[in-house]
C-alpha cells in the first residue's frame, strides 16, 4: 500500500529466495528496484491517460531484460521498463514499443514545453499507429482567458491527443501589432503545457500554421466558430486525408486585445 511495505516486502522475498534484486510493479504508482545492498528506488509512472492495461507486465519484464542486457543499472533498466510499460498502456489492446514511442515517451516525455517540429512529427506519428486520433488547433495566447480555455477544452473532447501551434514572438507582433506580445513564446508555451487539455505545444513563425500541419497530419483541426470551414487554415490538408474540421463555440466578452485595452483604460 505503501513505499515502506513494498520496501519491507521486497526485502524479505530478497533475503528468503536469495535474489539479486526484486522489481515491484506498481501499477498507477510506477515501479519499486529494491536491492540489499543500495537503497530503493521508487520510480513514479509516466502515463497520462491509460487505455489498456493489457500486456503491460511483459512490456516490463521484456525492457527491463533488453536493459540489464546492454549493461545498465537495475535502476536504469528499471526506468526503460517503466517508460516502454507508459508507452503500451496508452494503446488499444496488446501492443509493442518503437524506438520512436521511447524515445518520445509517447510524448510524456516531451510534455510540459515547447517541443520542435520534428519532436512533436514523431509523437504525432506514434499515437496515430497506436489508433489515437490527433487533434491541433493554433494561436498567439497571450493572454490565456477563459475563451482560451473553452477552445482547447472542445477539441481535447474530440480527439485522444491534442496539439497545440502557438505563434512565436515575430509573427505576433506581425499580426498583433508592435507591442504584442505581452509574454514571449516559451512563457506562453509554459502556461498551454500546464493545462491538462493540452498534450504537446508547437511554436511557428510563421503567419499561419500551415506548413506547421502540413508536417504533423493531423486527423481533427479545430479552430474557433468565428471562421468557417472554408477559411480556417490547413483545412484542406485534413479534410484530403480522410480527417475532420471542427468549429468550437465562441464565450462571449472573451478577447485578449479587448483585455488589454481595458487594462490599459484603467491606469490612464
Amino acid at each position: 500500500g505503501d513505499d515502506a511495505s513494498i520496501e519491507a516486502a521486497g526485502a524479505h522475498l530478497i533475503a528468503s529466495c536469495g535474489l539479486e534484486a526484486l522489481i515491484a510493479t506498481r501499477s498507477e504508482d510506477g515501479l519499486s528496484v529494491i536491492r540489499s545492498d543500495t537503497p530503493p528506488v521508487h520510480i513514479p509512472t509516466q502515463a497520462r491517460e491509460v487505455f489498456d492495461v493489457s500486456g503491460a507486465g511483459d512490456t516490463v519484464v521484456a525492457a527491463l531484460a533488453l536493459g540489464l542486457a546492454v549493461g545498465l543499472t537495475w535502476p536504469k533498466a528499471a526506468a526503460l521498463a517503466n517508460a516502454a510499460a507508459s508507452v503500451v498502456v496508452g494503446k488499444r489492446g496488446t501492443a509493442q514499443v518503437t524506438p520512436d514511442e521511447l524515445r518520445a515517451g509517447g510524448g510524456s516525455a516531451l510534455e510540459g514545453r515547447m517541443t520542435s517540429w520534428k519532436e512533436a512529427a514523431t509523437a504525432v506519428r506514434c499515437w496515430q499507429q497506436a489508433g489515437l486520433v490527433v487533434g491541433f488547433t493554433n494561436g498567439c495566447f497571450d493572454l490565456v482567458h477563459p475563451g482560451h480555455v473553452s477552445l482547447l477544452a472542445f477539441a481535447r473532447r474530440n480527439c485522444d491527443r491534442l496539439v497545440v501551434g502557438v505563434n512565436e514572438d515575430a509573427s505576433v507582433r506581425r499580426l498583433k501589432g508592435p507591442s504584442r506580445p505581452v509574454h514571449d513564446v516559451a512563457a506562453r508555451a509554459t502556461v498551454l503545457a500546464a493545462l491538462k487539455s493540452v498534450d504537446l505545444v508547437v511554436g511557428f513563425g510563421e503567419d499561419t500554421p500551415l506548413a506547421l500541419i502540413q508536417a504533423l497530419q493531423p486527423d481533427v483541426l479545430v479552430k474557433g466558430a468565428d471562421y468557417t470551414v472554408e477559411t480556417v487554415v490547413g483545412a484542406d490538408v485534413v479534410l484530403a486525408r480522410g480527417g475532420r474540421v471542427l468549429l468550437a463555440p465562441l464565450i462571449n466578452g472573451q478577447s485578449t486585445t479587448d483585455t488589454i485595452a481595458r487594462m490599459n483604460d484603467k491606469h490612464r
